[in-house]
């Protein structure tokens, strides 16, 4: 069973900094590109970065570019997301992502439950 399982997540002030990791199990994680999307209170979804299955190839949001920075840990079975500079804009629940292929471009197959981030002051 896959299972995807986010963490991480926290009040920070404007201007702090998170990291937020995603546990994955279930599937041989090395083989798929993953992504990161978040949900602003009362929005919808938005995508924020992809990472391709060995990590080399990454995507971001223009919202998030130069802020954000996704990495993952085949050995860990883990993806991040270093989230610095962080802004109320930022303010949403934070979704783990798994793609139905090996880079960046495939459709979603599993989430997460997601974990929280709260910017304020």
């Amino acid at each position: 069973e896959v299972q995807l399982v986010e963490s991480g997540g926290g009040l920070v002030q404007p201007g702090g900094s998170l990291r937020l990791s995603c546990a994955a199990s279930g599937f041989t994680f090395s083989n798929y590109a993953m992504s990161w999307v978040r949900q602003a209170p009362g929005k919808g979804l938005e995508w924020v970065s992809d990472i391709d299955s060995g990590g080399g190839i990454t995507s971001y949001a223009d919202s998030v570019k130069g802020r954000f920075t996704i990495s993952r840990d085949s050995a860990k079975n883990t993806m991040y997301l270093q989230m610095n500079s962080l802004k109320p804009e930022d303010t949403a629940v934070y979704y783990c992502a798994k793609l139905l292929g090996p880079t960046l471009g495939y459709i979603v197959d599993y989430w997460g439950k997601g974990t929280l981030v709260t910017v304020s002051s």
